[in-house]
C-alpha cells in the first residue's frame, strides 16, 4: 500500500474514532471523509449519491432503484445511504446496532 494512502486511511480512522456513531447525524460526514481518504475530492465528486431513493414495487417484496424524479410507485419509498453506481451500495447503521437485523434491507436494494 502506498504511504500516501496508508497515511490518509490512518487519519480517517483517527477522525472516525471521534464520532459518536449516530447514523442520522454523522453518516454523510463519515462517508465523505472515507471517500477523501481513498483519494477522491468527496462523495459527490466521485459520482456517488447520498440518500438514493429506492421504491418498493407494488405487489412485490423486492425493491427497484428509481432513476430520475418522475417515478412514482405505490409500494413506498426507502433511501439507501449511499449509492456509487456499478461499485457499491452502503447502508449505514448507528454504532452498536445488531447488523444481522438489517441484512435483508441491503439485499432487497440490489436483488
Amino acid at each position: 500500500m502506498p504511504d500516501e494512502l496508508k497515511n490518509a486511511l490512518n487519519e480517517f480512522v483517527s477522525f472516525a474514532q471521534t464520532l459518536r456513531g449516530d447514523e442520522k447525524s454523522e453518516a454523510q460526514t463519515f462517508l465523505d471523509h472515507f471517500f477523501r481518504a481513498l483519494g477522491h475530492k468527496g462523495v459527490i465528486e466521485a459520482g456517488a449519491t447520498f440518500e438514493f431513493r429506492v421504491a418498493k414495487k407494488p405487489g412485490s417484496p423486492q425493491l427497484e432503484l428509481i432513476k430520475g424524479n418522475g417515478a412514482r410507485l405505490n409500494g413506498g419509498k426507502k433511501f439507501a445511504d449511499l449509492l456509487w453506481p456499478d461499485r457499491v451500495l452502503i447502508e449505514m447503521k448507528s454504532r452498536g446496532e445488531k447488523l444481522e437485523r438489517y441484512y435483508d434491507q441491503a439485499f432487497d436494494y440490489v436483488l
